[in-house]
């Protein structure tokens, strides 16, 4: 693992891992890591070949009178552990390095100013200054580390909801994934700042999850409200006197607008003080539902399934295909060449695709502008071209957009290589279909002899789909990933309804625990 103290040794390092063509990973951290930090750290090298980890106290974020002099800090703990999980380097530079100055101030720095709106809730009126520092540090990190993803907690909602509309703004090549909050067992959230509570505060300090605990079961009963939630968390944090209330609020999840009901997902946030120590901690609401994510390699079956599930459950299939072919008919129908990649990239990024779900077993309704092009899109014409126009990055990300834009209602099962860490890294089921290769090479020959192709030996297919399991897992754009938070689903010896109930059945278990608490 390599240790680097200044930003001229960090790129040198990354140039050398650039030239390989590496998945570059980025953990922006402020050290003293604990478990929270290591599940990030998990991730990041779970969907990556290069793991970045920075540790940094960044003074840009704190306030007169805030813990910046006695945040805890133990580098050489943290380096080992980082050794340990498998990092590939730590990017701990100084105050001096990173800024050019041992005391950097608004006065004499460039800053980052999020968006006045987004910071005029929760955090933002208590802590002035904090999240100019948060934006300016980490635009700092991502432009020195361009990583292909960025790894960020969710208990730090506001962070990652401002750092998201900073990456939209931008037009940053990144992508952030907001990770699970993780638990002591009693449900308090980790941080690195319970380590200043005493036994007695930190006792007391599971409070907080307890009053969204209260808060989820009025959810579940029916109560969307602002009111009704916001006083469920105030009653369990008044019954402990020590607790001092800073907020506890309602508000989008990515807008951060405040909300006066849940009508799809709705963020109920809050910090509170015990002591001199400042806790934060959040849950997420969701009345809308679940989002099914499907991943797998080639040959595993995830269309037929998806289709099966979709129907089984009475939810809208997400059909990319559908979409890619859309695109393509739209440029044929312009007169516009598929490979120009200008006029694609802007006829793309103009355009507006819907999707409906079909009848029965007709595959979804799909307009174009308004347009109804359902049957359309399978013309000859349009399947010679559609490779070609899915290959274009600028249709990829145009069509990213509009199928995140779905996930915000929910209730859409979609299948592909990276839709639980990259389309829906917030999807509420995640599954990896696959298969052995050589399952997968007898259902191959098996679909070839049905339609009388020349026959082709179970090794030369084998070797086929191992080649392409293998490309298909290392492209840089959409590469095959199983998520951390996936159910692997192994399909060999499996019916394509079986495996479809086997989904439906993990969907359920996904409601019932809710449900149940």
């Amino acid at each position: 693992m390599q240790v680097l103290k200044t930003i001229a040794g960090l790129r040198c390092y990354l140039e050398q891992q650039r030239a390989t063509g590496a998945t570059v990973g980025l953990v922006p951290t402020m050290g003293a890591l604990h478990d929270g930090h290591l599940s990030l750290i998990r991730r990041a090298c779970q969907e990556n070949a290069v793991v970045v980890v920075s540790i940094f106290v960044n003074p840009t974020q704190f306030g007169p009178g805030e813990d910046l002099a006695r945040y805890p800090q133990d580098l050489d703990r943290d380096q080992r552990l980082c050794e340990q999980m498998g990092v590939d380097a730590v990017f701990a530079p100084t105050v001096s390095a990173l800024y050019g100055s041992e005391s950097p101030s608004p006065a004499t720095l460039t800053q980052v100013v999020p968006p006045q709106e987004m910071m005029a809730v929760l955090c933002g009126p208590v802590r002035p200054g904090h999240f100019q520092g948060v934006a300016t540090v980490v635009l700092k990190l991502l432009n020195l580390v361009q990583p292909h993803r960025a790894y960020f907690g969710r208990k730090d909602a506001q962070q990652l909801a401002i750092l998201r509309r900073l990456v939209k703004d931008l037009n940053l090549a990144v992508t952030l994934v907001g990770c699970p909050i993780v638990r002591d067992q009693d449900g308090l959230a980790l941080s690195s700042r319970n380590q200043y509570l005493t036994a007695v505060q930190r006792q007391q300090a599971t409070a907080l999850f307890h009053g969204l605990k209260a808060a989820k079961i009025q959810f579940q009963r029916g109560k969307c409200d602002r009111t009704a939630l916001v006083a469920a968390v105030e009653q369990v944090l008044d019954a402990t006197p020590d607790i001092e209330i800073d907020y506890v609020d309602l508000v989008h999840p990515y807008s951060l607008k405040p909300l006066e009901t849940v009508d799809t997902v709705g963020l109920l946030a809050m910090a509170a003080r015990l002591g001199k120590t400042r806790l934060i901690d959040n849950m997420l609401l969701r009345s809308r539902q679940p989002i099914i994510a499907i991943d797998g390699p080639a040959g595993a079956g995830k269309s037929t399934v998806a289709r099966l599930v979709a129907k089984t459950l009475g939810l809208l299939y997400l059909d990319t295909g559908a979409m890619y072919r859309a695109i393509t008919w739209q440029v044929l129908n312009l007169g516009l060449d598929p490979e120009d990649a200008v006029r694609v990239a802007e006829l793309a990024a103009a355009c507006t695709i819907r999707l409906a779900s079909g009848d029965g077993n007709q595959p979804p309704q799909v307009w174009i502008d308004e347009v109804e092009v359902t049957d359309a899109i399978r013309s000859p014409d349009v399947t010679a071209q559609v490779s070609t126009i899915a290959a274009q990055p600028a249709v990829r990300q145009a069509l990213l957009q509009q199928q995140q834009d779905y996930g915000l209602r929910g209730g859409v099962v979609m299948e592909g290589r990276d839709i639980g860490t990259h389309v829906f890294p917030d999807a509420e089921v995640k599954i990896f279909l696959t298969a052995s290769v050589q399952e997968r090479a007898r259902r191959r020959q098996k679909d070839l002899l049905a339609q009388n192709q020349p026959d082709v030996s179970l090794t030369e297919l084998e070797q086929t789909i191992q080649d392409r399991d293998r490309k298909d897992s290392t492209r840089a754009v959409a590469p095959l990933q199983q998520a951390a938070d996936a159910v692997e689903l192994i399909t060999d010896g499996l019916t394509i309804p079986q495996v479809a109930e086997n989904i439906v059945q993990v969907y359920r278990q996904t409601l019932q625990p809710a449900a149940g608490r």
